[in-house]
């Protein structure tokens, strides 16, 4: 009995080659850009060859935000930042909202903090008139190379997330805090409630931080049982219980967040959340607090 054997077509082998190295068929600047992305590991070479793509009209859509993200890994995030705005208008409206993912990592990375937030804001603006995601509920994203699907209060609480994060750099803990609470409200998750325990340990309230930072070791909180959260909440724990008492600090601290953009932001929210009056509770503190700064 004959044994039958497989021999690999060239066709074949090249498809493979494609496959494994995650990069694009044909032979234009776009492609050759991510051979030497991808495969000759040769940052510099790859974004000379974007630029080819970009100019040549080339995938612009891909070329623009995949140069971008090259630029940032060997720490030329601010020309990426001045590409992405020069050259956007090249791109499809479908790319806009990728880019500003892009753009919002761009200004993390150069400590652009009020341009970090002025962008979280407007994609927040976006999401509350209805613009993202096409009119539809979810999105496919990627992450590591992994598909998943991500509703749109997902995408609104990792937003509200970064706003916060992004307060906090800005040492104005009582907007992030308010921030937090909010991204709680609709998709609470262990990693922000222990951000939320720092900013009211930040502000001398350390019954309130005790009590978020203990329903997170409880299990109380989405994702309380992963061991970094975990390990997270005990540290914010320890250092709450080596405070002492301090008077409130509130009166101290700036609180930045514009009237329209808190209103939009309570108007999505109590579509999503059940709330006994009509404003949430977190808006009444909200409007609390104004008094003291008008």
């Amino acid at each position: 009995m004959e044994r039958s054997s497989k021999k690999t077509s060239p066709g074949n082998k090249e498809n493979l080659f494609h496959v494994i190295h995650k990069v694009p068929a044909g032979d234009g600047p776009y492609v050759r850009a991510k051979h030497a992305q991808l495969v000759q590991k040769d940052p510099e070479a790859a974004i000379v060859l974007f630029w080819k793509a970009i100019n040549a009209g080339d995938r612009v859509d891909s070329a623009l935000k995949d140069m971008a993200v090259v630029m940032k890994q060997i720490d030329r995030s601010e020309e990426a930042i001045e590409a992405i705005k020069s050259f956007r208008r090249l791109c499809s409206k479908q790319a806009q909202e990728s880019l500003d993912n892009v753009l919002i990592d761009l200004y993390k990375k150069c400590g652009k903090i009020d341009e970090q937030i002025e962008m979280l804001k407007r994609k927040l603006r976006l999401i509350y008139q209805g613009e993202v995601f096409h009119g539809k509920p979810t999105k496919t994203a990627r992450s590591h190379g992994k598909k998943f699907r991500v509703s749109v209060k997902q995408e609104t609480s990792r937003l509200l997330g970064n706003l916060g994060w992004a307060y906090m750099q800005k040492m104005n803990f009582l907007a992030a805090e308010v921030v937090y609470q909010k991204a709680q409200m609709i998709d609470p998750d262990a990693n922000k409630a222990c951000n939320l325990g720092l900013c009211l340990i930040k502000q001398a309230r350390f019954d309130e931080a005790r009590k978020v930072l203990e329903q997170v070791l409880a299990g109380g909180v989405p994702g309380s049982e992963d061991c970094k959260a975990r390990k997270r909440a005990e540290e914010l724990l320890v250092e709450v219980e080596s405070k002492q008492p301090m008077p409130d600090l509130s009166d101290l601290l700036g609180f930045n967040v514009d009237d329209e953009f808190m209103k939009g932001l309570e108007e999505m929210i109590n579509e999503w959340v059940p709330s006994r009056s009509k404003r949430l509770p977190i808006f009444e503190e909200i409007s609390s607090f104004r008094g003291h700064y008008s």
